[in-house]
């Protein structure tokens, strides 16, 4: 597919990442002698949620919810991007933290998500991106939608009020996890 002219193609890089889990001797069923090994962590970005293994710099010992700058550029803890990671490549102690560090996430990055509740638009004739979010069926997305067109949504507690039985961050943050989990789903709301 040809760029329009004067347009360009950007991949789509993450500045940030929020630390899933530190692996001070890299995994375990690397063959190499522990002296050997590089100190690792699996993360999930901050913009797309994309989940990378990166090496750290000696030294450093991140925490889980730690955030950390991978973008281009001098780094301060990260030593350089390995690889992609699928979400079944993930520890099993990444997968238990993801939850809670999307939570974390959503949470600071509110009015982005906010505005995808005010904005959310039809897919198709019979679909709407707000239809996509777990629990919330044909009857909530239109009571979001006469909510919005009252007086648009200021916050997660304004949706919360005015929206009886959504939880805003949960619905948003178990959608993410569903896209981490089946990448060749059709429509995607937050990951690439």
């Amino acid at each position: 597919m040809k760029p329009e002219e004067g347009a360009e193609l950007k991949e789509k890089y993450e500045d940030y990442a929020y630390v899933l889990d530190f692996l001070p001797y890299g995994h375990a069923d690397d063959k190499r002698p522990i002296h050997k090994r590089e100190p690792l962590a699996q993360v999930v970005g901050e913009k797309y949620f994309t989940l990378l293994e990166v090496s750290i710099k000696k030294g450093e010992s991140p925490l889980v919810g730690d955030k950390l700058y991978i973008g281009k550029g001098e780094r301060d803890v990260v030593f350089k991007i390995k690889r992609k990671l699928r979400y079944d490549e993930l520890t099993p102690s990444a997968k238990a933290e993801l939850p809670y560090v999307l939570e974390q996430i959503v949470k600071n990055q509110e009015k982005r998500f906010v505005d995808f509740f005010n904005k959310a638009e039809s897919i198709t004739t019979k679909m709407h991106q707000l239809e996509l979010l777990p629990k919330i069926g044909k009857r909530t997305m239109w009571t979001i939608i006469e909510e919005r067109k009252k007086k648009p949504f200021e916050s997660f507690q304004d949706v919360t009020n005015r929206v009886r039985g959504v939880q805003p961050e949960k619905v948003i943050v178990s959608r993410i996890i569903f896209e981490l989990q089946n990448p060749d789903t059709k429509y995607k709301l937050f990951t690439l």
